[in-house]
């Protein structure tokens, strides 16, 4: 199979692809009839932006130099990207040199190693009983979690570690459309994380892996891989179901953690009062984790037990 993270000219696949999303009209130009292709031409992009038609030609097949600050800025403009496609349209311009160390992202010269997972992060998620909580990054591995994120999200502890992955869950677990009620807005943002993980890191041999396996296992997969869309994790509403405690809605916040490469804190919030705060409640005494329902003191105890019951627990 070849490369699934990189085509030989990815930033020119970008452009194609986003340019065919944007209609004339989108774009404040006059509609010139019947269209042979969807979205803007060539001719109309580089008009948008300010660039000669050859230029945007050249860019588009991977002919030109890099492009600069000010016409990425036009490009995501005119082809009315998001934040997350403006950042991705930069690392695809600007793809890191092979001897290059990524210091400003926490990356290690390797990129298939994984950034060590502090102690204190671990402690920080452990410390929240009643509110799922797990470190992942942008590679969808669970890297640490606490109690009642596994006793919502999957048995983490019983896993290997290579299967304490969010994209193989989604993909590969039969049961993930029963865990998932919102499976296909879970499986798009999924696939958009993994698409924003290849423009950072083009040569991450675990990332073309992953993708890799999925690609072979997954129609799914594949189709919306194929869309080249990006998604950034941040927050929304997420909605789980649980065989013993019915559907839980809950919202999640993302929290990037500095100085560890991608790792971000993903906290699953109730609102007091409401029925997925009960749910929760219920959850966490299933799960053994009762007695500590309103002690904030003890906050930290359910996960210190799980730890100590199961030694690989947070560990990559």
């Amino acid at each position: 199979m070849a490369d699934p993270i990189m085509t030989p000219n990815s930033l020119g696949d970008y452009l194609r692809a986003r340019r065919a999303l944007v209609s004339p009209e989108e774009a404040g130009l006059p509609a010139t009839g019947r269209r042979r292709v969807p979205g803007l031409r060539r001719e109309e992009v580089a008009e948008l932006v300010g660039l000669s038609t050859d230029y945007y030609v050249r860019l588009e097949q991977g002919r030109a130099d890099r492009p600069s600050d000010e016409v990425l800025d036009a490009l995501g403009r005119a082809l009315r990207l998001g934040r997350a496609e403006r950042a991705h349209l930069r690392d695809l311009a600007r793809p890191p040199r092979r001897a290059t160390v990524r210091k400003e992202r926490g990356e290690d010269r390797d990129e298939g190693l994984r950034p060590a997972l502090r102690p204190a992060l671990q402690r920080v998620v452990e410390a929240m009983p009643l509110t799922p909580a797990v470190v992942m990054n942008d590679r969808n591995d669970v890297l640490a979690w606490n109690g009642l994120a596994a006793a919502l999200l999957a048995d983490f502890p019983r896993l290997p570690p290579r299967e304490r992955n969010m994209a193989r869950r989604i993909f590969l677990d039969p049961r993930a459309r029963e865990v998932h009620p919102d499976w296909d807005e879970a499986a798009r943002t999924t696939v958009g994380i993994l698409r924003m993980a290849a423009g950072r890191r083009p040569r991450d041999p675990e990332l073309a892996r992953l993708i890799g396996e999925l690609s072979s296992a997954s129609a799914e997969f594949r189709t919306l891989w194929a869309s080249r869309y990006v998604h950034e994790k941040a927050h929304g509403p997420k909605l789980f179901r649980h065989p013993e405690v019915g559907e839980v809605r809950l919202d999640y916040e993302t929290f990037r953690v500095p100085g560890a490469g991608q790792h971000v804190l993903v906290v699953y919030t109730a609102a007091p009062g409401s029925p997925a705060e009960e749910a929760l409640r219920r959850l966490a005494g299933l799960a053994g984790l009762a007695g500590l329902a309103g002690v904030a003191g003890l906050a930290g105890l359910a996960g210190a037990e799980l730890s100590a019951a199961n030694p690989d627990h947070g560990r990559a």
